[in-house]
């Protein structure tokens, strides 16, 4: 007797949504299944991989994360540079530790000149990550959107809190929204319902749930965006239907698994193969959860990802 391998019936669709501009702008979304589940319907656009920068130079990251990007972590330009040129990244992420309040509490104009350069200096997909400072993330972002108008960039997080100045200003000035919620369904779906009400285009706008590292509860941010994808693909919930992005890097390497050096801890063996381990592994599981854009770190990890990717996408072939 033949096996038949059981197949869902899905009623909805992902949103495609094309991110940047010229001839290295990216689209996302467009599945009418689940997470590489070939089988069954189809996916495609796969996966993408954002190369995380900062505005800063870091201070507290470990030695492997610091490694592959030895005297450019004072200079975003040069470190956006080298990620493209180095590494291929296809997209990046700027994230903004600079403009924290907590911390250096960079000025609006400042940061997003910082911003301006990087754009300038690069022709990939542009993520823009401030603090979650609904203060500080209005005025940033805000300065950001108008000093980069045109420039497609994706802004973030954008949050209840927030959402109206923000929105306005990505409408105004022709931005890509991160609708940002913690780990909450239905949270999640009324931000995106007030960003539409807002005027937020749905070719404009990703969801971010929210993610943490393998061993920080990781787990229930997989239950939540599954349960998003259920009530997109199977519900036919259209205000859930938008690519995730998860922000993976800075949690994983944040972690003290990440930072304890093995002469403390033999047990938890080689700390450069544990932090990327630990990154790629974080990856996988959101990448199953339903991700479309993760944010991530080391090039060794990025490099397992996108070779998982691949290996996944191309099952349907036989390849």
């Amino acid at each position: 007797m033949t096996f038949e391998v059981p197949k869902i019936s899905y009623s909805g669709l992902i949103k495609q949504i094309k991110l940047g501009k010229g001839d290295k702008s990216i689209t996302v979304g467009g599945q009418n299944a689940y997470p590489f589940h070939l089988f069954e319907g189809e996916m495609p656009n796969p996966p993408r991989i954002a190369m995380e920068i900062w505005d800063t130079k870091p201070e507290d990251w470990p030695e492997a994360a610091l490694e592959p990007f030895a005297g450019v972590t004072d200079d975003p330009v040069a470190w956006a540079k080298k990620c493209v040129n180095e590494y291929g990244a296809e997209m990046l992420c700027l994230q903004m530790v600079g403009t924290d309040p907590n911390g250096l509490n960079r000025g609006a104009d400042e940061s997003a000149e910082v911003v301006k350069k990087v754009a300038d200096a690069v022709d990939v997909p542009l993520i823009v990550w401030a603090t979650a400072n609904h203060d500080k993330d209005t005025e940033v972002l805000g300065k950001v959107a108008e000093v980069c108008q045109g420039r497609d960039l994706i802004i973030g997080p954008v949050e209840d809190g927030d959402y109206k100045k923000i929105g306005a200003a990505a409408i105004g000035y022709q931005h890509t929204v991160i609708a940002s919620t913690p780990i909450d369904v239905n949270l999640a779906k009324q931000l995106n319902i007030l960003l539409g009400n807002l005027g937020v285009a749905d070719d404009k706008l990703v969801v971010d749930p929210t993610t943490s590292s393998l061993g920080y509860g990781i787990e229930y941010c997989y239950s939540v965006m599954e349960r998003v994808r259920v009530a997109a693909l199977t519900q036919q919930d259209e205000k859930l239907q938008f690519p995730i992005i998860c922000n993976i890097s800075k949690e994983v390497w944040k972690t003290k698994e990440t930072k304890i050096p093995e002469g403390e801890e033999p047990a938890l063996g080689n700390a450069k193969k544990r932090g990327i381990l630990l990154e790629a592994i974080s990856a996988m599981v959101l990448l199953l959860a339903g991700a479309d854009i993760l944010v991530m770190r080391h090039p060794e990890a990025i490099r397992l990802i996108r070779e998982m990717i691949t290996e996944l996408t191309a099952a349907k072939s036989g390849k």
